[in-house]
């Protein structure tokens, strides 16, 4: 679903600057520092360099680890 939303001339522009550095579009920056702003607020004590690198690692696609016996 998408819901259009009203933002400051200063965080537009501001979002997008960083969207074309991160190649993504201004909505979605905006969503993503949404997402890392609600997550730091969930979590107070870890760094914000901590709490973005925690998102990037979520969203990464990995292989299952194997134990070797």
């Amino acid at each position: 679903m998408s819901v259009s939303i009203r933002v400051n001339d200063e965080l537009y522009n501001l979002a997008k600057t960083q969207a074309k550095a991160e190649f993504r579009t201004i909505p979605s920056q905006i969503e993503y520092w949404a997402r890392v702003g609600r997550a730091a607020m969930d979590n107070p004590d870890l760094p914000i360099e901590m709490v973005e690198k925690l998102l990037i690692a979520i969203n990464e696609e990995s292989e299952p680890f194997e134990f070797s016996n």
